[in-house]
């Protein structure tokens, strides 16, 4: 089922939109997209059997704005979620917001692959993923953050991801992208103008590190696969290197 909603504004000017997305089960066992909905910026498309696409159809999020998106994968059913372009983040009145809340069932499947974030100068965003897994789910959350658009600063980011499963934490991150107090050290950044991450609940057999690029397998059964790079072409090759890594296909001779 497709609904689309139109957005509502927000006590800060911008604007309130929502959109979700939910799986299930056929008689045969197929995967079957039964719910997909809609409100502008953030507009769901389905491209395959379990596949769905995010088509920005308007600007933003622009600064004021609150955005949610709600994964629903049932068990035993497989969704793959990317996205037709990156996605620019502007300046406006106060902070913008986007919250992606996702629950993957029994023996379910999710990819979350979408484009780049980029951080257009002047922004004020706030990321925020709360992941929740049955034991047995398998998932790749892949996120990508570009620090500006071409020849500008960065604008501000703090990102969340919390991710628990089978009602126990896995993962807690945070971060902070675009800080003047925090950028302004090496220690930090360097001089990368991208950074991103990997969550896969496939166990990395050991810990890997090459320029730019480490795998970590995590206490509870899962890898973090972490980058930075100085483009974003060069950022997910690094990525794409740490989960082959991890899931155990054989990658190349060396990290990009």
């Amino acid at each position: 089922m497709t609904t689309a909603r139109a957005a509502s504004p927000t006590a800060g000017g911008g604007i309130r939109a929502e959109a979700a997305v939910a799986t299930a089960r056929a008689a045969d066992g197929r995967t079957v997209v039964s719910r997909l909905a809609s409100a502008p910026p953030l507009t769901l498309r389905q491209t395959g059997p379990h596949t769905v696409h995010l088509v920005s159809t308007a600007a933003g999020p622009l600064g004021g704005d609150r955005l949610a998106l709600d994964l629903d994968v049932a068990p035993h059913t497989t969704l793959e979620l990317a996205s037709v372009a990156a996605t620019l983040v502007l300046p406006g009145t106060g902070r913008s917001e986007l919250l992606v809340t996702a629950r993957v069932g029994a023996g379910a499947t999710l990819r979350f692959a979408p484009e780049p974030t980029v951080l257009a100068a002047g922004c004020d965003h706030r990321l925020l993923v709360r992941l929740d897994l049955a034991a047995d789910a398998d998932v790749l959350w892949r996120e990508e953050i570009v620090f500006g658009r071409h020849g500008e600063a960065s604008g501000r980011c703090h990102a969340r991801f919390d991710a628990t499963r089978d009602g126990l934490p896995v993962l807690r991150q945070e971060f902070t992208a675009g800080d003047p107090d925090l950028g302004a050290s090496p220690a930090m950044y360097g001089g990368a103008r991208c950074v991103g991450t990997t969550f896969l609940t496939t166990p990395a057999k050991e810990a890997a590190v090459a320029e730019g690029v480490a795998v970590l397998p995590l206490a509870a059964p899962g890898t973090l696969v972490s980058a930075l790079a100085s483009d974003a072409v060069q950022l997910r090759s690094r990525l794409e290197w740490g989960e082959t890594l991890a899931t155990g296909r054989r990658p190349g001779s060396a990290a990009p």
